[in-house]
């Protein structure tokens, strides 16, 4: 990680995801990781971070859904 900004960035899109869906932080990180959400916000950082958090969580719903995920 080579920016600052980037792990708070990663947490912030965690606990929205978490609102978006009233998940736990644990369970939505669980979540995020398990359906490489997590994978998604680290490679596409330098892009991702110049949305809004909201645009990143409905982002992370489609990628997660790709790779398995059911939450909607």
């Amino acid at each position: 990680m080579a920016d600052k900004y980037e792990i708070p960035f990663v947490n912030a899109c965690i606990r929205g995801m978490g609102r978006r869906f009233g998940l736990s932080t644990r369970n939505a990180y669980l979540y995020l990781k398990r359906f490489k959400g997590i994978d998604f916000l680290i490679e596409f950082y330098s892009t991702l971070h110049l949305q809004s958090i909201d645009d990143t969580v409905d982002d992370l719903v489609l990628i997660c859904k790709k790779n398995g995920g059911a939450l909607v």
